[in-house]
């Protein structure tokens, strides 16, 4: 019967053992979920970053073509007319 008590005992340990593993590991999980989403976000901001520099550097590259640069003239006449064509669509749809 000695056997029995120190055979339940030792089971009891190591479930004890094993829930207290369990739960370190659930906060473990929890703290990675919170830094990916913080990464997550960080990402996107920097994303976003990204996509606001572009923007600027087309603009810039577009302006220094309309200065007189020999290098996008193409480029530039295409946007104007672009610009153009669309600037005729919203004429043609208030003149509806």
């Amino acid at each position: 019967m000695g056997e029995l008590v120190e055979i339940v005992d030792s089971l009891e340990n190591k479930v004890s053992k094993l829930l207290h593993k369990l739960e370190l590991v659930h906060k473990a999980n929890a703290e990675l979920k919170e830094e990916l989403n913080l990464a997550k976000e960080e990402n996107q901001l920097q994303q976003n970053a990204v996509t606001e520099w572009e923007e600027k550097y087309n603009s810039l590259k577009m302006a220094n073509t309309m200065l007189g640069s020999n290098t996008n003239k193409t480029e530039a006449k295409l946007k104007i007319n672009t610009l153009i064509r669309e600037l005729d669509v919203c004429i043609a749809k208030l003149a509806d």
